[in-house]
């Protein structure tokens, strides 16, 4: 069974750095593109930041400058750097993966993990 597994999440001081990892568990084809999105209660699920698997990057403009994201295709795994935080960037983050475990891409989304940022 394919999975996406986060990990990385915590609790941080606003201006403080986290690093979230995403890495794609069981037997899969191929990878398309990959990355994180962000949800707060009640709210809708946005993206964050997304990388194809030729390594273009697209990210919401309230993070750039400030996010990075990655991939290492070797590991099936893909990396959110997160630096200069804010408080409003506290929300469950999920992991994204548009994967092909035989023939065909579909969707697949991480547990999420929780990222707060205290002021």
């Amino acid at each position: 069974q394919v999975q996406l597994v986060e990990s990385g999440g915590g609790l941080v001081q606003a201006g403080g750095s986290l690093r979230l990892s995403c890495a794609v568990s069981g037997s899969i084809r191929s990878i398309n593109a990959m990355g994180w999105y962000r949800q707060a209660p009640g709210k809708q699920r946005e993206l964050v930041a997304l990388i194809t698997s030729a390594g273009n990057t697209n990210y919401a403009d309230s993070v750039k400058g400030r996010f990075t994201i990655s991939r290492d295709n070797a590991k099936n795994t893909v990396y959110l750097q997160m630096n200069s935080l804010k408080p409003e960037d506290t929300d469950v983050y999920y992991c994204y993966g548009e994967l092909a475990v035989v023939f065909t891409f579909r969707d697949y989304w991480g547990q999420g993990t929780q990222v707060t940022v205290s002021s």
